[in-house]
């Protein structure tokens, strides 16, 4: 909205900052931590009213959580939203579609989280709709976001350490599809500890602010052999945003947790990291920076496949981040490595920016 105040006014004096990507990036950061910062306490106060005894804790999670965890409210993914959808519409323009499709998915996939939590906290169970139907749901949602933005963007799927792609035609849109609903339940999966998911988000999610930033610069797509994607660059504001919203997050989910994201954030913004994905097509990328999330996934997997065919469990309990704490890992310990663990995979997907 501001970027188009400005245009409207010649970008004259000061404005002309508003032309520039990285200054409305830097700004989306700073509004989205002031705006989670300020309304976290009366918006935790409001849950912890409106949920009375917050969060169903699973009976056959570890055994220390239904001491150290019951009682603390869930859906604090609202703080998340509110701050990010404010600050991306704020400084990102009006005018591009990936925000808007990146919005929309994460919006959508936040109001499943919101339906699914609303269940569990009235029902007083862990259990909330269906997993087929949510399933259902969020692959419709991908769906529609990723027909939206293939026109506007390749149909190949390229490969790193390789200089040369897949061209899938219309079943990329599948894929795509199949990608963001992977990553939306992916992040779900990993948000069981404090303060656990939203680093790693965080850290995924400012890669891919980078990525967006040179996808959308010819200049460095050039540079680096990558495929330039026209207007991409507009996400990073959409990123930072993101990152902004969840520092604020942190700031009350930090241990002892003041609240729970629950699935109404780690589905929103898994959604929207496997967005940002699909429309700079780093597909193959995200799996790399997002690895922890594809390891808690797998362990998951890994876990009901072994006890359903051979009735033995891998994992002491699933996903890995119990399987850790029931070696005795103190939760701080699990989160701060898996923290760590993310950093370098991060790291490790930038590098294969230029190794083509």
């Amino acid at each position: 909205m501001l970027y188009h105040l400005a245009e409207a006014l010649d970008f004259a004096g000061v404005l002309n900052l508003f032309r520039y990507i990285t200054f409305r990036s830097g700004a989306a950061v700073l509004t989205a931590l002031a705006i989670g910062l300020v309304t976290g306490p009366r918006m935790i106060a409001w849950l912890r009213v409106k949920q009375g005894k917050g969060q169903p804790i699973r009976e056959d999670g570890p055994a220390s959580h239904l001491l150290t965890k019951r009682g603390t409210p869930t859906m604090g993914g609202l703080m998340i939203l509110i701050s990010l959808t404010v600050s991306t519409l704020l400084w990102a323009r009006f005018d591009s579609l990936f925000v808007w499709t990146c919005l929309f998915v994460t919006l959508g996939f936040a109001f499943i989280g919101f339906t699914d939590d609303f269940a569990k906290v009235s029902k007083g169970s862990h259990k909330g709709i269906p997993g087929k139907a949510r399933l259902a749901l969020e692959f419709l949602i991908a769906g529609i976001a990723c027909f939206l933005i293939s026109d506007a963007t390749d149909t190949v799927l390229y490969l790193p350490f390789v200089p040369f792609g897949i061209e899938m035609g219309p079943f990329y849109i599948l894929f795509a599809a199949f990608i963001v609903t992977g990553f939306g339940n992916a992040v779900n999966l990993t948000d069981g500890l404090d303060g656990l998911a939203t680093m790693p988000v965080i850290i995924a999610v400012g890669t891919f602010g980078l990525i967006a930033y040179l996808v959308g610069n010819t200049r460095f797509s050039d540079y680096l052999g990558i495929l330039y994607v026209a207007d991409a660059g507009e996400l990073v504001v959409f990123c930072m945003a993101i990152v902004g919203a969840c520092l604020a997050f942190l700031w009350y989910n930090a241990p002892p947790a003041a609240v729970f994201m629950g699935d109404t954030g780690s589905l929103a913004l898994g959604g929207a990291l496997g967005s940002v994905a699909v429309v700079t097509n780093h597909e193959v990328v995200l799996l790399v920076v997002g690895g922890l999330f594809v390891l808690e996934t797998v362990s998951v997997i890994m876990q009901v496949a072994s006890f359903k065919l051979t009735g033995k469990r891998i994992f002491k309990m699933a996903p890995i981040h119990h399987h850790f704490e029931e070696h005795g890992w103190a939760e701080s310990t699990v989160v701060i490595r898996f923290w760590i663990i993310s950093l370098v995979l991060a790291l490790a997907g930038l590098a294969t920016l230029k190794l083509r």
